[in-house]
């Protein structure tokens, strides 16, 4: 599964994403008079009346809506193509479809007075976004856990004195004052959370979680969780942002606050597709979430670029969907990547994409080829720390890209703990616990933060939450050495300072007590 803390979901002093839409609760819909006059008949290369082409793999498109074009209008088109709607997101204007039609893009493009963009989400057939921690899961043992509540002081869990991270932000101090309102919850956008685990339970939501797998929200009870075989990482994530303070395992950042689990990830492959994703946005946007965590990249590209006609409709799908989930109140966070990749430069090469497919080497600008969700507009991109405070061996970076850091893991850097792990210690699904490192790990103790923020600033707006995020992390200077891969200290001269922001750590590594305070 393709590592997560390498993508960017990345926010201000970037390139904005076109959104398309100037929307407000919804589209803006002509009259039916007016309304009539897009080109519905002959699709372009088809002639009128012939039926459409189904000799191609059945693929999952996005199809974006021009600012007056009505989604019934949109959804005939469609089907004249040779597609089916799938659902159509009216709010933004929308529409996924899944179609046997080799030009089925090429067709709806053709018809400029209903489409802005069209594009496939994948470039194998339908069957199977990422995650991203940095290496394997490391489960606690019994004996260590043991170790753990031994050394543990009055007031702390049974397994806090391992949690090195909710010191380094202070997150312990913050609980001694508020320790977030059950008003507040965070989305765990993600590959689906145990609701069943004991740390997890109290603080879940049930009512704001969901299956968007398809694009399609499915709320059957259940339906959140991680596949029997599926990845264990959303309910990792969702331990460290609220795992409950009653006595057991571990403790979150906002162990007051609400959790819920919007499943994205793909049976099988655990991979991240466009459909879901922006189902995701728009699930959290309808069930009044605050924040939502996204420690994964949208598959199959790790970098979308504007001048991929398929690659385009993808950042215009999701941006729509992040921007309103934004509008509607929601603040959306995410991990960087665990590639190392200097986000801010001109040229990386990506070996990886597509990851549903044949993988082919490429050299891309991070500028004009976006990591999403990191890069998208109003998102807090997030790097990741060790116990040292060091920028971990793993993470990406990028002057004006990561907005802040937060405790990511990094083997290199040992705390003084039972454990002596230098990873992250949460919740895993079936009660158990365990270490894991990456961004993807980083961006939940943001969330946590923000959760606390939110609790403290109950009608604090996204951007009012980003920007006391930013004035309230502890400034951190780009340090002389950081660990490499081989855990070797190595002069750290790629890491840049200007306009009171690293390209490290961004304005500065999250602080819960200020957020509190």
């Amino acid at each position: 599964m393709a590592q997560l803390g390498s993508r960017s979901p990345k926010r201000h002093g970037r390139l904005a994403v076109p959104v398309g839409l100037a929307l407000t609760a919804s589209l803006a819909f002509l009259s039916p008079v007016a309304a009539s006059a897009a080109p519905l008949g002959t699709t372009a290369g088809a002639a009128a009346g012939a039926r459409p082409d189904t000799s191609g793999p059945e693929l999952s498109y996005v199809a974006n809506l021009n600012t007056y074009a009505t989604v019934t209008a949109a959804q005939k088109a469609v089907e004249r193509a040779g597609g089916t709607v799938v659902t159509s997101y009216e709010q933004i204007g929308v529409v996924v479809a899944h179609s046997r039609n080799p030009d089925f893009a090429k067709q709806l493009r053709a018809q400029r007075g209903l489409f802005v963009s069209v594009g496939a989400t994948r470039t194998a057939p339908l069957k199977t976004v990422q995650t991203t921690e940095e290496g394997t899961t490391q489960r606690l043992s019994a004996a260590d856990a043991a170790k753990a509540a031994a050394s543990a002081q009055p007031g702390q869990e049974p397994l806090e004195p391992n949690q090195w991270d909710l010191r380094a932000i202070k997150a312990d101090q913050a609980q001694a004052l508020n320790a977030g309102s059950p008003d507040v919850t965070v989305g765990v956008i993600d590959t689906g959370v145990d609701d069943t685990h004991p740390d997890l339970a109290p603080n879940f939501s049930k009512s704001q979680s969901a299956n968007c797998v398809g694009g399609v929200a499915d709320t059957t009870d259940g339906a959140w969780r991680p596949y029997p075989d599926g990845s264990d990482h959303g309910t990792h994530v969702a331990g460290t942002i609220a795992a409950a303070r009653n006595g057991i395992g571990v403790s979150g950042v906002a162990p007051g606050a609400k959790v819920a689990a919007i499943k994205v990830s793909e049976p099988g492959t655990s991979l991240f597709y466009t459909e879901a994703v922006v189902c995701g946005f728009v699930f959290a946007a309808e069930k009044g979430i605050e924040v939502t965590n996204n420690s994964y990249y949208v598959d199959p590209w790790y970098f979308n670029c504007k001048s991929d006609d398929d690659q385009k409709a993808l950042v215009e799908a999701l941006g729509r969907a992040a921007k309103y989930a934004e509008r509607k109140g929601v603040l959306n966070v995410a991990s960087a990547g665990n590639e190392n990749w200097d986000l801010a430069s001109h040229s990386i090469t990506d070996t990886t994409s597509p990851d549903d497919g044949t993988p082919a080497p490429r050299t891309i600008d991070p500028h004009d080829c976006l990591d999403l969700p990191t890069q998208l507009p109003g998102v807090v991109s997030v790097s990741a720390t060790g116990d040292k405070g060091l920028r971990s061996y793993y993470s990406s970076y990028g002057l004006g890209v990561i907005d802040v850091a937060a405790p990511g893991g990094d083997k290199w850097q040992v705390p003084d703990t039972p454990d002596a792990n230098g990873r992250v210690l949460s919740t895993l699904p079936g009660g158990g616990y365990g270490y894991k490192q990456g961004t993807s790990m980083a961006g939940p103790h943001v969330a946590g933060v923000a959760a606390l923020l939110k609790s403290a600033h109950p009608t604090a707006t996204p951007s009012q939450l980003q920007a006391m995020l930013k004035a309230q992390a502890t400034k951190t200077a780009c340090p002389e050495k950081i660990y490499d891969a081989t855990g070797t200290l190595v002069d750290a001269g790629t890491c840049q300072a200007k306009w009171g922001q690293t390209g490290y750590y961004g304005y500065g590594v999250v602080d819960a007590l200020k957020a509190v305070k």
